[in-house]
């Protein structure tokens, strides 16, 4: 099973009773799960059933869903009446404001007038409402379907991304424990030239103080265990990416990101060298990489 990423578009065509339609749904990032539904007029009742069925295939992302109707080659053109009365009230209202010197209003400013044109009343029936609604969820379906399948591809190809910043990181781990400063015998040079300054020290240090300074030198300058966390960082988020389980996996790669980020920075802050400081550095920016990428991961 691959990752699955919150991004991907899907587009599907219906036609039923004498009616055509497109469904178009994008996704992007989110924290959580957001369907924003724009349905035309009249169909707002669907949304709850429609919501239902896509919370059922989706775990994070915003998502946009859009139903828009089309016109068919063999649909009738629309067909409008005049509602004369309120024609009728509308010119003698302005037959008033003209006899105030007030200019006369114009026929395309009253047609555009709420209610003076209104749409003839619809011949649908029930019969064709049911059939109507029954192939918009169904094509719903279908598009849902696209947007998953959609969003699986780009998760695939985001396993790729996040395996190569995982090889960086690996490299960059590597590099640190080979700096000439993780070996012993610098540590104990150092240390050496810690405890000299200690003992050149007016008054003298107390042998309890120089104990507690020395122990806290010794674990100021060991990287070993940020290092090894690293190396166990690297396993486990293999193995999420691998294993490629849509549930939840976007938000254990997130956390494991911060805890890269939290080792990196302990690494630089431990770091007396210059070699190492620069590889902290670098790590630090292949994490953050690493993070961006890991908050598209469903």
């Amino acid at each position: 099973m691959s990752l699955i990423s919150m991004t991907g578009f899907a587009r599907v065509d219906g036609r039923a009773a004498g009616k055509s339609w497109i469904w178009e749904l994008k996704s992007v990032n989110g924290r959580g799960l957001e369907l924003r539904f724009r349905l035309p007029p009249g169909f707002d009742s669907l949304e709850a059933e429609l919501r239902g069925l896509a919370q059922a295939k989706l775990v994070r992302g915003n998502v946009t869903l859009n139903l828009q109707f089309t016109e068919t080659a063999d649909a009738p053109p629309p067909a409008y009446r005049l509602n004369e009365a309120l024609l009728d009230q509308l010119l003698a209202l302005g037959a008033k404001l003209e006899s105030r010197g007030i200019g006369a209003p114009r026929l395309d400013g009253l047609l555009a007038v709420r209610g003076v044109v209104e749409p003839v009343g619809s011949t649908e029936t029930e019969d064709t409402r049911t059939e109507l609604e029954k192939a918009i969820r169904e094509s719903f379906g279908h598009a849902l379907d696209r947007l998953v399948q959609s969003r699986a591809v780009e998760g695939g190809k985001l396993a790729g991304v996040l395996g190569g910043l995982l090889d960086e990181v690996a490299s960059l781990t590597g590099r640190a424990a080979e700096v000439e400063a993780v070996r012993p015998e610098a540590l104990r040079r150092r240390l050496r030239q810690q405890l000299d300054d200690l003992l050149a020290q007016q008054p003298p240090v107390s042998e309890d103080r120089l104990a507690q300074e020395l122990a806290l030198q010794i674990t100021r300058l060991d990287i070993r265990e940020e290092l090894d966390r690293l190396k166990a960082h690297i396993e486990t988020t293999r193995g999420l990416i691998k294993a490629g389980d849509g549930r939840g996996v976007g938000r254990k790669l997130d956390f494991l990101a911060q805890e890269f980020n939290r080792e990196a920075n302990t690494l630089c802050s431990k770091a007396f060298d210059a070699g190492l400081t620069a590889i902290g550095l670098d790590l630090k920016l292949v994490i953050d990489r690493l993070r961006e990428q890991a908050q598209n991961v469903e």
